[in-house]
């Protein structure tokens, strides 16, 4: 047992090292960093072997590739082991798993792999780049990364709405173009199906110029078609506008109720506090009680109900029960 302690000890260490935005603990900062420099190396790496008159570097650039790869194993390889710690309500054969499931696990093998078996797929390398974004955000004091996905969630469906809604007019218009300029230009409308590029050019933009309709019934659609792209490009514009706008209002909306309810408390959550690697919505649900904000290092985040919660997370929970029990739950003041 004794043996076993210092080795959970060391484990939980590094585990708190490689948590991304840890701000609060100088050597995680300090690892967030020097794998920023290491993702910048090996992208840039990537990019000058492109260059023919760099050929005598050729060496060089390939040790610095092979660096910065055996780093990002070795990091793989370290979250993998840890991730009984990122879920601890899972057995550890189900937490890593549940890594190798995740968005961040699936992201680092695809980043990983191309070097070893998928040299055609060495563009999956930039993937790394959305590490970056947890790195740095916009906002000290919210995350706007998150934004941007809870915007894209929960407008998912009105944006599939609009993007069938442009490629059925980008078939339409294909087909109405063959019909107008196939006689006229057999060679640049053979098919149906060959005017979708420009349809897709034209209605996205201002069109190409290698394929253009010369009939005047196909310069008339062609003017009809542009118009109905700018209206079609405008309306995922204006979804995703308002989603924006929603969010930043909750965002107000929570804060204002925070400063209004008198029944509220702070709960940190420790490695070994129940909260901790539970769901939002299993501790709204299980415990009855409702979580307005969540402080996560230098973040307020608003919480979503598939967000998990981590250690070191600050939780500011409202109920009635909160305050009877606030010995169990926390009685306003962080570290309860």
């Amino acid at each position: 047992m004794n043996r076993r302690t210092p080795q959970i000890s060391r484990k939980k260490r590094i585990f708190d090292i490689l948590q991304i935005g840890n701000t609060g603990d100088l050597p995680s900062r300090a690892f967030d960093w020097f794998i920023v420099i290491v993702i910048v190396l090996n992208i840039l790496v990537m990019f000058l072997e492109t260059f023919d008159a760099l050929e005598p570097f050729y060496t060089l650039l390939r040790g610095i590739e092979l660096a910065t790869v055996g780093i990002f194993c070795i990091e793989y390889a370290l979250r993998i082991w840890t991730a009984d710690l990122l879920y601890p309500d899972r057995t550890p054969v189900r937490a890593r798993l549940r890594f190798l499931r995740s968005f961040d696990g699936v992201v680092d093998l695809l980043t990983i792999m191309p070097f070893f078996f998928l040299d055609g797929f060495i563009v999956f390398r930039m993937l790394r780049v959305v590490r970056i974004f947890h790195l740095f955000r916009l906002n000290a004091q919210y995350d706007s990364f998150q934004v941007i996905t809870n915007v894209l969630y929960e407008k998912r469906n009105q944006i599939l709405s609009s993007v069938f809604i442009i490629v059925v007019l980008m078939l339409a218009s294909s087909l109405c173009m063959y019909g107008a300029e196939h006689d006229a230009q057999p060679g640049a409308f053979r098919n149906a199906f060959s005017g979708i590029w420009w349809s897709m050019s034209t209605l996205l933009t201002v069109g190409y110029g290698d394929i253009y309709p010369i009939t005047p019934i196909g310069k008339f659609m062609a003017i009809c078609i542009a118009f109905l792209g700018v209206g079609v490009v405008a309306i995922p514009t204006g979804i995703i506008s308002a989603g924006f706008v929603e969010q930043y209002t909750q965002s107000e909306h929570a804060l204002k109720t925070f400063r209004d309810v008198s029944e509220v408390g702070e709960v940190l959550v420790r490695a070994e506090h129940e909260f901790c690697g539970l769901r939002i919505e299993t501790i709204q649900q299980d415990y009855g009680q409702e979580v307005l904000l969540l402080l996560r290092g230098e973040l307020t985040v608003l919480p979503r109900p598939s967000m998990t919660v981590q250690a070191e997370d600050i939780l500011i929970l409202r109920s009635a029960r909160l305050v009877k029990r606030g010995k169990k739950y926390g009685s306003g003041k962080p570290g309860t």
